[in-house]
């Protein structure tokens, strides 16, 4: 699952990187179309996705861990933990763990 909390290189934001085109939402439907497009851009719709609201509850509680990925494995321990973001933000490595939790081989 991806929580989706808020965007830390809006055009708006104290550090703005102009790959990334939004603006920081002002209200819940903002934030969830932003959340939409990233997910678009980044393929991921595949995977469940939650929005963090627009009080930051769960990015305050959990900001010193900013996009990382993890897999929980089959007996409930984490099998994979990605690095720091935004350059340890890697889904094709997750997929790979993904795909070596399950059994599946590479072709």
């Amino acid at each position: 699952m991806i929580v989706y909390i808020r965007e830390a290189h809006a055009l708006d934001s104290p550090s703005p990187m102009y790959t990334v085109l939004v603006e920081d939402p002002t209200n819940l439907g903002e934030r969830l179309e932003v959340a939409k497009t990233c997910m678009t851009r980044l393929a991921l719709e595949p995977i469940p996705a939650v929005v963090d609201r627009l009080d930051d509850k769960v990015n305050k509680a959990y900001a010193g861990y900013p996009d990382r990925l993890f897999l929980v494995g089959k007996d409930g321990r984490i099998s994979y933990a990605g690095g720091r973001g935004p350059f340890g933000f890697k889904p094709a490595e997750l997929e790979a763990a993904i795909k070596k939790e399950l059994g599946a081989q590479d072709h």
